[in-house]
Parts: structure tokens; sequence; C-alpha cells
């Protein structure tokens, strides 16, 4: 048996080192150590014999098994080196070629508007304000003129956290961004002009609206101000947002708690082949509300009403991309779905901004 091993031995390793390619690598591995393998079939052959055999013959089939294994990867080894050698020589890389175009990301819609209306006020005179989203019952409603009556306070209107030990509701999520305005007004001394944009959070959802959502309010606290002042801010702004010389705005009688005389915004459009397009007047679409800030809450700010006037506005930030991009439902804003986003999702590198061109 010692010279059937020897022989084995020898014609194994001869094989391996004599095979061509990794198939016929992988041929003699199946053919020695496979389940049907000749050293497999000899590592059986233990089992029926003796102690005093097995004790002969157990290493030497053993040191079989574990030769041709060895040989086996190294011999796979070096095949895979040569093919790899082969390749590098074979192939070339010019330098100098372009890389190949990664998928870039992209800026979403809302991020966008924001990023284009906080341009256009810049140009205007206006700073960024921000604040909390989490709010007390004195910044969201009281300060602003709001009552306890008034239905923006209602369970099923406002987002509350839970009650106080004393039952007192003391804190929720802000449902506009005003309570930026009254912040802006305490801590900073006139003349101010300030936008605040950021989420607000209202229990609605349809089409429309969603009880997550962004908006954008201006404020502007001076001597002497005046609703001309306010018309001619919204015009200029209106219309470099929707790039058109040609918006006309009307201000129609409203009512807000916290303006006095209050208007809402018409924007004007026209109908060609049966769309709507902004400019003219054949038709009216609301945009935005505003009005002149309440004597009230110019005064719940330490600010004295007879010496300091001023104007607010607010719009909702989704709806204006909505309107700009050809947007028609509010959800899509939110449902994450990639394919919407790269329908219209912005060139994080070519953001079209007022600096850099509107609409480029």
């Amino acid at each position: 048996m010692t010279s059937d091993l020897d022989q084995l031995r020898s014609d194994l390793l001869a094989s391996i080192d004599a095979a061509a390619g990794l198939d016929a690598v992988e041929a003699i591995r199946v053919s020695a150590l496979g389940k049907a393998g000749s050293v497999t079939g000899l590592l059986k052959t233990l089992g029926g014999m003796s102690p005093e055999e097995r004790q002969t013959a157990g290493p030497r089939i053993h040191g079989l098994r574990e030769a041709v294994t060895e040989a086996l990867a190294i011999r796979k080894a070096g095949l895979e080196r040569a093919a790899l050698d082969a390749r590098l020589a074979s192939e070339t890389l010019d330098m100098s070629l372009p890389a190949d175009g990664v998928a870039p990301g992209s800026v979403h819609p809302v991020s966008q508007v924001m990023d284009e209306l906080a341009e256009i006020f810049a140009d205007l005179g206006f700073a960024v304000a921000s604040g909390p989203e989490i709010e007390d019952d004195w910044h969201n409603f009281t300060a602003l003129n709001i009552p306890e009556s008034h239905p923006a306070r209602a369970m099923h209107d406002t987002f509350y956290f839970p009650p106080e030990a004393d039952g007192t509701q003391k804190h929720l999520l802000r449902t506009h961004t005003s309570p930026v305005q009254i912040r802006t007004m305490v801590k900073d001394k006139p003349p101010i002009r300030i936008i605040a944009p950021g989420r607000v959070y209202r229990s609605d959802s349809d089409a429309t609206h969603t009880p997550m959502f962004h908006q954008i309010e201006g404020l502007v606290i001076d001597k002497g101000i005046t609703l001309g002042h306010l018309k001619w801010t919204l015009e200029t702004f209106l219309r470099a947002f929707f790039e058109r010389d040609d918006i006309v705005l009307r201000l129609r009688p409203s009512y807000f708690p916290f303006t006095e005389p209050s208007a809402e915004v018409d924007i004007g459009f026209t109908w060609k082949d049966g769309k709507r397009v902004l400019g003219g007047s054949e038709g009216w679409m609301e945009v935005l509300g505003s009005g002149m800030v309440h004597p009230k809450v110019i005064a719940a700010c330490g600010l004295d009403p007879d010496e300091w006037q001023g104007f607010a506005f607010g719009t909702g930030i989704d709806r204006l991309a909505m309107l700009k991009y050809g947007m028609d439902d509010l959800r899509a804003f939110f449902d994450g779905d990639l394919r919407w986003l790269r329908h219209y999702g912005f060139s994080a590198l070519d953001v079209p901004t007022l600096s850099g061109g509107v609409g480029a």
C-alpha cells in the first residue's frame, strides 16, 4: 500500500503542477478530494482497518490529503496571479480621460424655493430669522392677538403637547412662523426687516394640506410704514420669483387677528390653450395673506404703536413651489419618492437663485 500511496501522491502533484487553467485545477480537486475522489476513497477505507493498520496507514493518507490540498491552493493562486498580470499588461488606462459621471444628488424643491426667496428678499434688505418649532402659548397665540375662542386654538386644528400638572396647555408645535416675528420684536430694536422661513404644523391633510408644511413670513417695523410699502414689496417679490414683469396683484380685504387692516393677495393669470398662465388679469388666484401689524401686537412686544408701524405677510413655500414648477399634489413633497425627486429636483451644483439667474 505504501508504494501505491507514493505513486498516487506523485501522479496527483504532477497533474496539479501541469494544470493549464483554473478549470483544470478544479477538475483535479474534484477527482481527488470530491465525494467520489481517489483520496476521499482512501480515507473511507480507514474505517474498515484494524487499529494497527489504521495507526500505520492513517498518517500517510491524511498526509496525502494535506499535500494535495496545499498544492491545489498554490497552483490556483499562481494561475490567478498570472491571469491578473496578463490583464494588466494588455489593458491600459488613459488618465487624461474624464471620469465616469456619478449620479449626483438633487436639491429638494422646498429647499430650492427657500433659497430663491432668501436671495430675493436679501436684495430687498431683509435678514433671515429663525425660531423654535416647539412654541409656547404666548408666542404662538396670545402675543399675536389670537383670543382664547379662536379656532386655531382648538385641539383638532393644533398639535398640543400633554397638559401641565395644573391642566394648562403651555407648549405646542407652532402653527405658523409668526412667533419668530414676536421673538424678533422683543429682542431687537426697530427698524426691523426680516423673513422667517421654516416648518409649521397643523392638524390637516388632503391634496393641498399636510400636517407639516413650510411657510415664510415677512415683517417690517419702522416709522411711517404704509400699505403702499407693503404692496410694492409684494409686487417686487412676486415678479422676481415668477420671473414675469406682467404680474398683477389684487389686495382683497380680509381678517387676521394680528394685522389691521388685513388683505388677501391675489395674483392675476390668463388662459392659454386651456391652461392658466401667470400674468394679466383674466382670473385671480390667492397666493398669500398680509396686512399692517396690529397695534396690540406691537404693544405686546414692548414697542409704542404710536411711534412704530409695520406690515407683515405670509405664504406657503410648498404652494409657491407647486405654482411655479407645476406640481399638483402637496403630499408628494413629503413622500420621498425617488422618481418624483429626480423629476422635480434641482442640481446641487447649479442652483437657480436670483443671484445666479432665477430658473436657470
